[in-house]
């Protein structure tokens, strides 16, 4: 029991850093790298505030993995047994899995545009018109990913609490009678 409390506790913990710091950055650090005065600056101020959270976010990531992992140790049985546990098991692992693709894809994107910072920018993920086609076409994208992400990661925190319910004693007595 202590054990699955810890691992669910990381496993929370960790999908709500994941949620969180994608949904500040998105709204807080680009929001912010946006008012600089100076064009060249939006992207780069941007692009730093984003690898300073990377190494928390990828140690949010393995954690969360390794806890998942745990749990489903645990609860092998009741994932193999009760009636709907193994799909929806499968359906978090999807878009678990997903969410960190799109999460690290939009990092390699992130990269690219600090790469190409000098050309400057009217936000993190608005290109000036004069920008070249590699950075109007990464911003453009990182627009999209970076609502993308935490939507991924809200979608994670809500199908772990449904698995949270499913464990409910009633809900485990109910699944294993169909």
């Amino acid at each position: 029991m202590a054990g699955n409390l810890l691992a669910r506790s990381i496993h929370d913990l960790t999908a709500g850093a994941w949620f969180g710091g994608s949904l500040m950055g998105a709204i807080g650090l680009n929001g912010a790298a946006a008012e600089a005065k100076d064009p060249a600056e939006r992207t780069k101020l941007s692009s730093s505030g984003w690898m300073k959270w990377a190494p928390i976010q990828t140690a949010a990531f393995v954690s969360h993995l390794a806890a998942d992992l745990a749990i489903a140790w645990e609860n092998k049985e009741r994932i193999a047994k009760q009636d709907g546990v193994a799909r929806d098991t499968v359906i978090k692992t999807a878009v678990t899995v997903a969410g960190a693709a799109v999460t690290l894809y939009a990092g390699i994107l992130g990269k690219k545009v600090d790469k190409l910072s000098d050309q400057g920018a009217v936000g993190a993920t608005e290109p000036r018109p004069e920008a070249s086609d590699e950075l109007k076409s990464a911003q453009q994208q990182l627009k999209v990913l970076q609502w993308a992400i935490p939507a991924f990661a809200g979608a994670v925190i809500i199908l772990g609490a449904k698995h949270g319910e499913m464990q409910r004693p009633k809900n485990v007595f109910a699944g294993l009678r169909s």
